[in-house]
């Protein structure tokens, strides 16, 4: 059976070495999160046999279980694929042949929903405060919502009106647009985490998580004003890796609340949800008449196709095009 959980310094548990890979490589601790997870899984579908142990055949009945009996979208079934060839080429250092006889579960051929810019602007006054900031960014530069909440001090150029969004999806940094109307009150929400930062650096506090491999070459600057949370906490809490207590991100459950009752005022019936406001800065561009591979640098996507999905929904819905019933 395969160890977890902490050991010596002569064996590192499974884990461990999974959680030391990741850290190598600069993934996201969601992605860490979510790859642990999926191995576990993979390890007692298999009756807690070590991976070192198994091989394609394993792997394509976990990934056809997933498929068949779980009911498993195509996204989880790949996520899980992900997870499990990083386990083999990065902490196992073993190399995988082809896996057959897997049933891939059908990816779903739908279009997103995106609202009217009258729907964003009538969303968007429902807001108040620093939730509506979010939203208003999350909107005007096409900000998933994580990229929203992880942003630094650092990353806002209020002079090129440009964003850097860094570590994203993929572990790629990008850069998109500043909307001037939010430059200021951007600018007031700096002057509010100056603030914040100087009282925590007076209680003791005042650090903040850094990148793995920058934190071990400039382990000082968790205390430098640029790289501090643009929508901090708002209460100190113990970091469950490092153990220090210090102020993190805003949560996403406190954004998605603010996004619930939002819409709630708002009288819009659509499903909504962060990236509908992502998927509506995409398609409002496309109708401004703006190029589909500037959109695509401005959303991060590394293949057009993906970007390609906004033309099919400006195409849906008989846009221009008269119904018969109209002839009438």
């Amino acid at each position: 059976m395969p160890d977890f959980t902490s050991s010596s310094a002569k064996s590192p548990k499974l884990l461990d070495q999974v959680h030391a890979a990741i850290r190598k490589l600069h993934y996201s601790r969601k992605t860490e999160k979510a790859y642990k997870n999926w191995i576990k899984r993979f390890i007692f579908f298999h009756n807690k046999r070590h991976p070192a142990e198994m091989g394609e055949h394993e792997i394509s009945a976990f990934l056809s279980y997933l498929a068949v009996k779980e009911k498993s979208a195509a996204s989880t079934q790949n996520q899980a694929l992900c997870a499990i060839v990083f386990l083999y080429q990065h902490v196992l250092h073993k190399e995988l042949g082809e896996m057959k006889n897997i049933y891939w579960a059908k990816k779903p051929k739908r279009l997103p929903i995106v609202l009217t810019q009258n729907e964003v602007f009538t969303l968007l006054d429902q807001f108040t405060g620093v939730p509506r900031l979010m939203a208003e960014v999350i909107y005007g530069a096409g900000l998933r919502l994580n990229e929203c909440l992880t942003l630094r001090v650092q990353d806002l150029d209020f002079e090129y009106k440009q964003i850097t969004v860094r570590a994203a999806k993929g572990n790629k940094d990008r850069i998109t647009m500043l909307p001037q109307s939010i430059v200021e009150p951007f600018k007031n929400q700096i002057r509010k985490v100056k603030n914040l930062h100087q009282i925590d650096l007076k209680n003791g506090f005042g650090t903040v998580a850094l990148p793995y491999a920058f934190a071990k070459k400039h382990p000082g600057a968790a205390t430098e004003f640029c790289w501090q949370w643009v929508f901090p906490a708002p209460n100190i809490s113990t970091d469950p890796e490092s153990g220090i207590r210090r102020r993190h991100h805003q949560g996403e459950w406190a954004w998605q609340r603010a996004l619930r009752t939002a819409r709630l005022k708002s009288g819009i019936t659509k499903r909504i949800g962060a990236h509908t406001l992502r998927h509506s800065f995409a398609t409002h561009l496309l109708e401004a008449g703006y190029d589909i591979r500037t959109i695509q640098e401005l959303l991060g996507h590394t293949d057009l196709n993906t970007t390609m999905i906004y033309t099919h929904v400006l195409n849906k819905g008989g846009k221009g095009i008269d119904s018969p019933l109209d002839k009438r």
